[in-house]
């Protein structure tokens, strides 16, 4: 990972301040009634479809040890011509620590608009990166391709705070393929219906 010609000290504070950003100004949350719709399973999240094409989901994701929480709403356009599926809408609401808060924000900018391949493997390099225990990964290629998310580099050092960073990417994997499955069931069923 490039270090900016600083020392480790000042290469870890220049992390703490753009997780410390990404919590307070966090991308891909909605949380007012403008950004809501219907409730329609009574689970108190209430996230409109912007995309009628698309297909949705959502998975609600809790780190009982940190508290953190996150209801993740995907939005999926199926590939045109054979092309890949496309993470068309990500958005969030949830609550917990900054670094849950940072995460969350930074997977929004990494994936919204993204074929649905690429953010799978964003997300198993996010959790290598996780697993490194403050080594990094080697591939410049990964680094590049993880950006802001290398930010978190330092957070893998501390067990417990693993969860945390990794909770809306598993939201965000979960989502997707709940949307995935549903598309596939509603593939099998006009199928059904023209035979």
């Amino acid at each position: 990972m490039a270090d900016f010609g600083m020392d480790d000290e000042e290469l870890e504070q220049m992390y703490q301040e753009v997780i410390l950003d990404a919590a307070r100004n966090p991308h891909g949350r909605v949380g007012d009634q403008s950004d809501a719709g219907e409730d329609p399973d009574g689970d108190g999240v209430t996230i409109r479809v912007e995309h009628e094409a698309c297909l949705a989901a959502e998975s609600h994701q809790f780190n009982p040890t940190c508290g953190d929480q996150a209801t993740i709403h995907v939005e999926v356009a199926p590939g045109e011509q054979g092309g890949p599926d496309l993470i068309q809408r990500i958005v969030w609401q949830g609550s917990g620590c900054s670094i849950s808060q940072a995460s969350l924000s930074i997977m929004v900018d990494l994936v919204q608009g993204q074929a649905v391949d690429h953010a799978m493997d964003l997300a198993a390099d996010f959790r290598k990166l996780m697993e490194s225990r403050g080594a990094g990964l080697e591939d410049e290629q990964t680094q590049d391709a993880l950006g802001d998310a290398m930010v978190f580099q330092g957070v893998s050092k501390y067990p417990m705070r693993i969860k945390c960073a990794l909770l809306g990417w598993e939201g965000m994997k979960a989502s997707v393929a709940q949307a995935l499955s549903a598309g596939q069931e509603g593939d099998e069923g006009a199928k059904e219906e023209q035979a």
